[in-house]
């Protein structure tokens, strides 16, 4: 209890605080209770979903999708 992690997945970064070890396992609705999100960190991921939100109705590849080249200039751009 009172363990930082940073957690890293497609939705984005986390910096959360671990606030009590559940016994058991739970749903997430309660394993929700259980630990949280600095502001920091919820001000960031909101600034980036509002920034994938605006990008969504830009058709970066009209011809298709991205080849594997596109994808690692992406991940590059995103910083991974």
């Amino acid at each position: 209890m009172g363990d930082k992690l940073k957690i890293r997945n497609e939705s984005g970064d986390y910096e959360i605080e671990v606030l009590v070890a559940a016994e058991n396992r739970a749903g997430a609705a309660i394993a929700q209770t259980f630990y949280s999100e600095s502001d920091a960190s919820r001000e960031k991921r909101l600034q980036i979903a509002a920034e994938r939100k605006a990008m969504s109705g830009i058709d970066l590849w009209a011809d298709g999708r991205p080849n594997k080249r596109d994808r690692r200039e992406i991940d590059r751009f995103r910083g991974r």
